[in-house]
């Protein structure tokens, strides 16, 4: 099933690249509607450091071999777990034959030796932990077929799903039926007790509007309440076990209110694909659409979805990192700067290998001291055609400021900071994060940047 899956998606992905006339241009970001006056809850979580098999997945059209997965672990373990990356995140493909007797899926393929909570294990033993892609909404109709029944009750699986629904791909979770919420909580459940604390929930847009720009109709639409009720569940399960929920492809309709209530994190851009800077930055340039996904690319994305992001709320991805596809050190570099500056996750892609040279990119101490903080920067900008957008700035902890100066452009341009901007008065101490040097002290900053490229400072009194 996966494997048909993952064509779509590849589908939809040369679909968004070559038929640009098809894009639904929505809503300009000085058109949009006003952010809710909400009372979000407290995201107590930051951005993870991680690894996933995507890079892999995504090249060959296929499930990751047990051998590629633990050979990958083993690079992650010698080369990056001390900076921080100590979650392994298994992804999509695979298959979904093997169950246990509740109708949960075991493992990620029919060919492993090991299950999830042998892999669970084994990265518990080097200190790292096993992050999980499922989506508790998805029935497996084998199970359903075998007669399995929901967990805690005596309701057939069978009877939360309609086997009548035109749906490509899944078998949804009706919400409305008896033993729903006991399926979905139960199926968050088994993931905790093998010692799940990472969640990435798939096809939410899928199950909330039955609808994919490149696809069409995938589905049935579904009730604002019905949506609601999903997401409520998914919460409050991983709430009672200290669950980090990543909320992946959901259409973030009405500013991302419902999102908000109830995820910890939020895809912001289409998916990595091939990666390169077309993918990262110029694809649908300034476009925002209505619907999954609202803007193409990551610089977009984390540009306009800055408005809901900050310390202790919703914590924005921008999808995985293949860093060795980028033509130059300028590129990789702005790469890893606006995921961190905005305070998203670094998602390792890259392979043992593929990598390369390109390990120091995800090994620069002061950059990923920006994660350890917390920190979550904004652009002067939300408007990304706006080219104040590709300033940002924000504030540690210990009050010094980040500021990042990017080049989004195909010529070297011009940017430049007065720190009196900051709130800052007289000369201040500049650092240079990448170079890893003081630079002299000064009231203001400007600098010629390559194209693509970026120059992050921290300024201190």
């Amino acid at each position: 099933m996966y494997k048909y899956l993952l064509l779509g998606l590849m589908v939809c992905v040369l679909a968004v690249a070559c038929k640009k006339s098809g894009v639904d241009p929505g809503k300009q970001p000085e058109e949009t509607d006003t952010v809710p006056t909400v009372n979000y809850p407290e995201n107590n979580f930051k951005a993870p450091l991680y690894w996933s098999p995507y890079e892999y997945n995504i090249i060959n059209d296929d499930y990751i071999p047990e051998s590629e997965w633990a050979s990958n672990i083993d690079w992650m373990d010698e080369n990056l777990k001390e900076y921080g990356y100590k979650m392994i995140c298994i992804d999509g493909w695979g298959d979904d034959s093997q169950f246990n007797t509740d109708g949960y899926r075991t493992t990620h393929s029919r060919t492993w030796a090991h299950d999830y909570a042998w892999w669970a294990n084994n990265l518990k033993s080097r200190g790292m932990t096993l992050g999980m892609y499922n989506n508790p909404l998805w029935v497996i109709k084998t199970a359903a077929d075998a007669g399995v029944k929901i967990k805690g009750t005596n309701i057939p699986l069978s009877s939360i799903m309609n086997e009548g629904e035109k749906a490509l791909w899944f078998k949804w979770v009706q919400v409305d039926k008896p033993g729903a919420e006991e399926y979905v909580k139960g199926y968050i459940q088994y993931y905790a007790d093998m010692g799940i604390k990472y969640l990435r929930v798939d096809f939410l847009s899928w199950f909330e509007t039955g609808y994919d720009r490149n696809l069409g109709t995938v589905g049935p639409k579904r009730t604002k309440e019905q949506y609601e009720k999903a997401l409520r569940w998914m919460k409050e399960a991983c709430d009672v076990n200290s669950i980090f929920l990543s909320l992946v492809m959901p259409n973030l309709n009405n500013e991302g209110d419902l999102e908000r209530k109830y995820g910890n994190m939020v895809r912001i851009n289409d998916d990595t694909g091939d990666g390169k800077w077309w993918r990262f930055s110029d694809v649908e340039r300034g476009v925002r659409r209505t619907g999954w996904s609202q803007y193409s690319n990551p610089f977009d994305g984390y540009t306009y979805w800055s408005t809901i992001s900050g310390r202790g709320k919703m914590i924005l991805d921008g999808d995985f990192i293949r860093i060795n596809t980028f033509s130059n050190d300028e590129e990789k570099r702005s790469v890893i700067s606006l995921h961190l500056l905005a305070g998203g996750p670094v998602t390792v892609s890259d392979r043992y290998n593929s990598i390369g040279a390109n390990l120091w990119l995800y090994q620069n101490k002061e950059m990923l001291a920006l994660n350890t903080d917390g920190f979550v920067g904004k652009p002067l900008s939300i408007d990304p055609n706006n080219e104040d957008s590709q300033v940002w700035t924000g504030q540690l902890s210990n009050g010094d400021w980040i500021v990042g100066l990017f080049n989004r452009e195909s010529t070297a341009k011009s940017r430049s900071i007065n720190l009196s901007s900051l709130g800052l008065s007289g000369k201040a101490s500049v650092r240079d994060l990448w170079k890893h040097e003081d630079l002299p002290k000064a009231e203001s900053f400007t600098t010629s940047i390559p194209a693509h490229g970026c120059v992050v400072l921290k300024v201190s009194k």
